[in-house]
């Protein structure tokens, strides 16, 4: 029988349930779905691309300064978790503002957050393209199910987003990160902006222009392509998280 390369214990599920009351309150961006699901998406596909449970204990934790509490939450983390666990929390962390209200712009923090990415460490880089994968695929799925609407869901363009996700791709290739997070994630991207029954002029229409183009055509949605495409976005939720 072959041997698991990891074996959780239960500092693991420590962590799940600190993940659970630390995101309580909090759903995926315009559902009612709890927010903890996100949470052990990523954590299930570091495990996956080969992570140690270190790495999966980060991927449940990954939002918590950012999202609940900034620096004290960070604190706390590496009180009860470790400081290896803690480094790489902060290293995923775009914003340590205890206020939401506080955060710099949504442009300012991605451009700052990408440079970082540049120089941060291997497992650093890991978590993000992991959080970034399951991100990714559940914005496909939303547009493969309810259309440009999806875009309206978030605090900046179309553009800046897949601006965004592209740029992490690429970064990720250069840098010749994990190739099954790589691999998958290029895969997500790349069905964010390609559109079930375009030609290939009008997919790169799609990518100049996201929201005109699902009309380009007076595009109708029928069971057979939505599905077809479906099967290639294994682990894609129909949520958003909050912030991309």
């Amino acid at each position: 029988m072959t041997t698991p390369h990891v074996v959780l214990t239960p500092r693991y599920a420590e962590a799940v349930q600190y993940a659970s009351e630390l995101h309580a309150g909090q759903t995926r961006k315009s559902t009612n779905i709890a927010y903890i699901s996100h949470l052990v998406g990523v954590s299930s596909l570091v495990l996956e691309a080969g992570g140690d449970e270190d790495m999966a204990i980060v991927a449940l934790l990954h939002d918590g300064p950012e999202d609940q509490g900034g620096q004290v939450t960070l604190d706390e983390i590496r009180a009860r978790f470790g400081d290896r666990v803690a480094h790489i929390v902060e290293g995923c962390s775009d914003s340590l503002s205890e206020d939401p209200e506080d955060k710099a712009p949504w442009k300012d923090r991605k451009v700052n957050y990408l440079g970082h990415l540049k120089d941060a460490d291997d497992d650093t880089l890991a978590i993000s393209l992991a959080d970034k994968l399951h991100n990714a695929r559940a914005i496909a799925t939303d547009l493969m199910i309810t259309g440009p609407g999806t875009w309206d869901r978030f605090n900046t363009s179309a553009d800046d987003i897949l601006w965004y996700y592209e740029s992490i791709v690429e970064n990720a290739r250069e840098r010749q990160a994990n190739p099954f997070l790589v691999t998958k994630l290029q895969e997500a991207v790349s069905n964010m902006v390609t559109v079930p029954g375009l030609d290939a002029d009008e997919r790169e229409t799609t990518r100049e222009h996201p929201r005109s183009a699902w009309w380009h055509r007076g595009l109708t949605w029928r069971a057979g392509p939505v599905l077809s495409v479906l099967t290639r976005i294994i682990g894609g939720s129909r949520c958003l998280r909050e912030s991309v």
